[in-house]
């Protein structure tokens, strides 16, 4: 009796012991969905958002059931991943006021990680703890899943939620401005996965004629202009030149533009040329990102040309766009210098700019801090730094110089100990007066960088050309006081010259320049660099000289002449001329 009772009560046993593990994985996976599900109702809000990032999920989750067929491992898996990214969305929306997108999974170069662990040197041992505590829970989840999934049916499912995130992103596309709210994390990522997709399959990354030799480039397309650039001519290097300096003036524009503001008498000299004249920029952000701007001076160029890509111009662009003012001026024996007031792994802004020609790159690191808003009298002394160490070889130097005194926020007094003496608030709210408190600030310290040049190196000559590189976040609010936010997004996504306008301003430092004829009254960013090589007396290299037929052609505007038509055509110029590789 005893024989027969011990197996089947061993069995009986080993039964239940099956029935509580399923039971046990069952509730797992049902808790870890809902675990999931919190997460997303918790970060995303309103209904579509939460439907589309809820499709995200169970497209990740079908997705890993046809790799591994596994659901417990799968929901964990997929679970984490989603944290993962949220907390990654926040952690990039920390730094720079924008969420995850897919194009962060898309351009993954070794500067972005570089330039997280600069930013969090603990980062990496979090990391490598994190996973050492992960995989053994999920070696576990794994080992004891008696659950099994057909790949046919999870290849129903990704097909079926793929097919319904491509049709909610077509018919409610994402706008502009999202990304800058730092919510819909896992919405946004999805639907901005869906532009991305058609953007590189309809147009590749950058926008370019087809080739010159195909039938699609029409008998009116070629009739525009060149197909191609004839071999560019030698430039002496040994000729005297005057030194250049290009100062990126932060977030600075006439605040004047807009109604109703009180500004200090003599306010608006500062933007003035040594020629007298008041000139206006058009850049291609406003209210930031800089880096558009960068891009823009650096290589003659359109950001727009990129289209929804265009927020990682400087990444894309980064050993691939060599084209730029940098190079033409190391072909008439300039020595080019780079001041970046952040770690220079910031979407890849030394290998951008080296790129372009940039020869000695020197970030906030090389100069020694660490931390990237400085007044304006520090980016003046590395300058000034600079000079001294290459005074000796005797070569013209261009240094590209940036101010940051002037960055948001605005709200709270930035070094009150250098505010210029006689300083008194003009009567306008406390963030605007800051802001022009700041450019009083700018424009005292400019005064005295230049006094010291003279001072310092009275047998050498320079050339200053300084310009804003986008209006600050403020103006959206001052230029048209109580505008509806649908129609400000309408004239933001329309490019209303209004909100990008800054401007450009030309000096000489024992120098006249030489010619201003292009030095247009209203001008895009992507000419600044032909306005400088014409003002230092540089030969122009062919692809600058057709550029200069399309400025005048085009009276000083360039992505928009044409609708787009000329920027298309003159990339194929420079991608036919191996100035434009691998887009």
């Amino acid at each position: 009796m005893t024989a027969v009772a011990g197996p089947e009560m061993s069995e009986s046993l080993r039964a239940e012991s099956r029935g509580i593990r399923f039971f046990a994985l069952a509730g797992l996976i049902v808790a870890v969905h809902l675990a999931a599900l919190a997460v997303l109702l918790t970060t995303e809000y309103g209904p579509f958002a939460i439907t589309l990032s809820v499709l995200a999920w169970v497209f990740v989750n079908c997705f890993l059931l046809v790799v591994l067929q596994r659901p417990a491992i799968c929901a964990a898996l997929a679970l984490a991943f989603i944290a993962i990214l949220i907390a990654l969305s926040h952690f990039k929306f920390g730094i720079l006021q924008l969420t995850l997108t897919f194009l962060d999974f898309l351009i993954i170069d070794r500067d972005t990680f570089s330039f997280l662990l600069s930013v969090f040197p603990r980062l990496q041992m979090q990391l490598i703890a994190a996973g050492l505590v992960a995989a053994p829970l999920l070696w576990l989840i794994w080992r004891f899943d008696p659950f099994r999934v057909r790949r046919r049916f999870a290849l129903t499912g990704v097909a079926a939620t793929a097919a319904l995130i491509a049709a909610m992103a077509v018919a409610s596309p994402e706008q502009a401005w999202e990304p800058f709210q730092g919510v819909n994390h896992i919405s946004n990522l999805a639907r901005s996965g869906v532009v991305a997709v058609s953007r590189l399959a309809s147009t590749g990354w950058i926008e370019a004629d087809p080739p010159a030799d195909r039938p699609l480039l029409t008998r009116e397309a070629r009739a525009a202009g060149r197909t191609t650039l004839p071999p560019a001519e030698a430039c002496d290097a040994t000729a005297k030149r005057p030194h250049i300096i290009m100062l990126l003036d932060e977030s600075s524009f006439d605040v004047t533009s807009a109604p109703g503001i009180k500004v200090p008498a003599g306010y608006a000299d500062y933007f003035k040329s040594s020629d007298g004249k008041q000139r206006t920029m058009i850049a291609e952000s406003t209210g930031g990102p800089t880096w558009y701007t960068e891009f823009n001076v650096l290589t003659g160029l359109s950001a727009r040309s990129f289209g929804d890509l265009k927020f990682y111009v400087t990444r894309i662009a980064a050993g691939r766009v060599t084209r730029g003012l940098p190079r033409a001026l190391q072909r008439c024996g300039y020595k080019t210098v780079s001041l970046y007031p952040t770690y220079g792994d910031f979407l890849s802004a030394r290998a951008f700019q080296k790129g372009t020609g940039v020869g000695e790159f020197i970030d906030m690191a090389g100069m020694g801090v660490n931390e990237d808003m400085q007044p304006d009298t520090f980016y003046y002394d590395q300058a000034l730094k600079v000079f001294a160490r290459e005074q000796p070889q005797r070569s013209p130097v261009f240094m590209f110089v940036y101010l940051t005194a002037n960055h948001f926020p605005w709200w709270s007094v930035y070094r009150p100990d250098l505010t210029p003496a006689g300083w008194k608030p003009p009567g306008n709210t406390d963030e605007v007066d800051e802001y022009i408190r700041r450019q009083a600030m700018t424009a005292n310290d400019y005064r005295e960088f230049t006094e010291r040049l003279k001072r310092d190196y009275p047998d050498e000559s320079f050339l200053v050309l300084r310009f804003g590189d986008h209006q600050p976040a403020i103006s959206q609010k001052l230029l048209e006081p109580g505008i509806d936010r649908g129609l400000l997004a309408k004239r933001l996504m329309a490019a209303d010259p209004r909100y990008f306008s800054t401007y450009y301003a030309i000096d000489g430092i024992n120098y006249s320049p030489y010619n201003l004829s292009s030095a247009l009254e209203t001008l895009d960013a992507a000419y600044i660099p032909l306005v400088l090589q014409e003002a230092a007396g540089l030969p122009l290299d062919p692809s600058f000289a057709e550029q200069k037929s399309i400025m005048l052609r085009c009276k000083g505007t360039f992505y928009a002449c044409r609708k787009g038509a000329e920027a298309r055509r003159f990339n194929r110029l420079l991608i036919d001329a191996g100035m434009i590789k691998g887009l």
